[in-house]
């Protein structure tokens, strides 16, 4: 029992010096607290090999890069594409033996003989015993910077080798020193196995997409509309600190972000800084988007902690200064121009409850302007931002009214009613619509100038204010051009009392005797029938869009419509009704190319009705003209 006390007692003794070592930084190796090389020499991929000790650098914690022991294993050859090698390593010391392979730690730049060899970019395996990473060649991420093969130097008295050049007489890794090594994570085959390095088993270090201030329903909101971007999207896990100026320099090793929304609500991925010059950094050693040319805001990165885990080590970050933008998203690293200022688009909610003026909150944003990405920047946002009041609930209605501004054109602007669904809430609803009306704008391939803003007004209501049409009936069955009757409709609450709603209409005198119809219905049925979809057409331009947009109906309102038996033609976003027959052959051409549509009737409103409540339904009345 003494003996086993004792064992205890040493274990506990151990697992304190190896915790007080990891929280002070000491590596295994004397003189490794040394910074990053201050002026920047590289290594050639040629002369890379088997058996190189190096060193990385990355932030652990707070803004100084740390040092890291790296041991070169060899080269793996057109790894990751054709003439794109990969330097494999494993790393030494007390954090990444602990922390492994960490999600932000990508970019980290790996020196050898004090002089740049590439950047951390690749891990291997999955619930790896051991860290090892591969390495993103320098020369390789240097042709972000120059747009140009790196056959140039970038320092004084330095040559850069091309891509593809081999070490000659230099040992490199085979299938059997790579199995020799990696045996104990059980990952990769021996020389004789027909497939002894599973592609899936190299993938890039994750890079940390963090929500700052979202739920984790804005993030299945998010996936659900977003392309795979290559980010692990995390929800609060980070956050925004002051843009204040900080006093730390970027550096070799220290953390950057790029910025996809930030304000009241922030978005940000971050990786590490590989290389550094007085007008550009490189970072991340692979691509955040790989959309190519982008402009995101760069800024300062503070790393509040490092979590370590087996399955997902990761960085907790605050972004800090903004310093320049990224403008180039590539395959072997992302480029940043220090000073550049990033385009973006202003977003702002205002929210109040029943129009409390003293309760009123609005939250300012700014979302990226990046074609595949602001749309669903946009409708998460707006969906959080409602979420974020104090009046929000699953059976809220709001009154919804929007802006979406066009430098040079008219606004894009509706007022609806928003109510929440057996579905979905009302505010999943409202970013939904103000997302598909933002999206055929933004979207529209004519569109040449910037979006200037999005403004959000809404009034939260307590209940959900929904409403149904049962039942409708005319005043007159037979009637005469001309004549004023009373539509009667029938109206069932989400819950209440039966509602009954009168609408005086004067039927146009020109009726021709016979049948026609009334459509008593609510807003998105008429919308349908008005503005019905081009198959195959032309994309309307800016104008038609924008005229389109703002002829929408109201989703509060009851109306009534007259089916008459004249053409109407849809075409250019605008729809014409009682067209002469002359003139729809005349616009036969049209027809063909798809971008002209037909119908037989023509939809005529005669009036409408509001209701305070969201409208679904439409019925028919038939009368008969004498």
């Amino acid at each position: 029992m003494q003996s086993l006390r004792k064992d205890i007692s040493l274990a506990a003794v151990l697992l304190g010096v190896m915790h007080a070592s990891f929280m002070t930084g000491q590596n295994a190796t004397p003189g490794q607290n040394a910074p990053p090389p201050s002026a920047t020499h590289f290594f050639p991929l040629k002369d890379i090999h088997r058996g190189l000790r190096g060193t990385a650098y990355t932030v652990f914690e707070g803004t100084q890069p740390e040092p890291m022991d790296v041991e070169i294993l060899g080269v793996l050859h057109n790894a990751i594409g054709p003439r794109q090698d990969m330097i494999l390593a494993r790393l030494h010391g007390t954090k990444p033996e602990y922390t492994g392979v960490v999600a932000g730690m990508s970019g980290s730049p790996v020196y050898i003989d004090g002089k740049l060899a590439g950047a951390l970019a690749f891990r291997i395996g999955e619930f790896s015993k051991e860290p090892i990473a591969g390495i993103t060649p320098i020369e390789e991420m240097l042709q972000v910077r120059d747009q140009r093969g790196g056959d140039k130097e970038a320092g004084a008295g330095n040559w850069i080798p091309k891509i593809g050049d081999e070490a000659a007489g230099k040992p490199v890794l085979t299938e059997t020193s790579l199995a020799a090594d990696l045996s104990s994570s059980s990952h990769i085959g021996d020389a004789h196995s027909p497939d002894p390095i599973r592609s899936d088993l190299i993938r890039p270090i994750d890079t940390p997409l963090v929500f700052s201030g979202f739920s984790p329903e804005a993030l299945a909101l998010w996936k659900d509309h977003t392309p795979g971007l290559g980010l692990t999207p995390v929800a609060g896990l980070g956050g925004a600190g002051s843009d204040a100026p900080t006093p730390d320099p970027i550096v070799p090793g220290s953390a950057v972000s790029a910025i996809l929304v930030r304000g009241d609500l922030d978005i940000s991925a971050t990786c590490t800084v590989t290389y550094v010059d007085p007008k550009t950094l490189l970072a991340c050693g692979h691509p955040i988007t790989q959309f190519g040319p982008v402009s995101m805001p760069m800024t300062k990165a503070e790393v509040v902690a490092t979590l370590p885990s087996p399955y997902n080590a990761f960085k907790i970050i605050n972004t800090t200064e903004t310093v320049g933008s990224f403008t180039e998203d590539r395959e072997t690293a992302i480029k940043g121009e220090f000073g550049l200022k990033a385009q973006m688009i202003p977003l702002t909610v205002h929210i109040a409850q029943d129009g409390a003026e003293a309760a009123e909150k609005t939250l300012h944003l700014e979302v990226i302007d990046q074609e595949q990405i602001t749309p669903s920047a946009v409708m998460v946002s707006v969906f959080q931002g409602l979420m974020q009041s104090n009046w929000y609930g699953a059976e809220t209605t709001y009154r919804v009214r929007a802006a979406v501004r066009l430098k040079g054109y008219p606004a894009v602007k509706f007022e609806n009613l928003v109510a929440p669904s057996d579905f979905a809430p009302s505010n999943l609803l409202t970013a939904l619509e103000l997302g598909e009306r933002f999206n055929r704008l933004y979207a529209n391939a004519a569109r040449r100038t910037p979006i200037e803003g999005i403004e959000l007004s809404v009034d939260a209501m307590p209940g959900r204010r929904t409403m149904q049409i049962q039942a409708v009936q005319s005043s007159q069955s037979e009637v005469r051009g001309g004549d004023t009757l009373s539509i009667e409709a029938t109206l069932q609450p989400w819950r209440g009392e039966v509602r009954n709603v009168r609408i005086p209409v004067k039927l146009p005198s020109t009726l021709p005797a016979g049948k026609v119809r009334l459509l008593v219905s609510d807003g998105g049925t008429l919308d349908r029938l008005m503005q019905p979809a081009q198959l195959g057409g032309t994309a309307l331009d800016v104008a038609a869009t924008i005229a389109q947009l703002n002829s929408q109906h109201a989703t509060d309102r009851l109306y009534v419509t007259l089916l008459a038996p004249d053409a109407q033609v849809a075409i250019d976003g605008r729809t014409l009704t009682a067209v002469p027959l002359s003139l729809a052959n005349v616009l036969e051409p049209a027809r063909e190319n798809h971008s002209m549509s037909l119908s037989g009737e023509s939809a005529v409103p005669l009036g409408s009705v509001g209701t305070d409540a969201v409208l679904s339904g439409q019925q028919v009345i038939t009368l008969r003209v004498e």
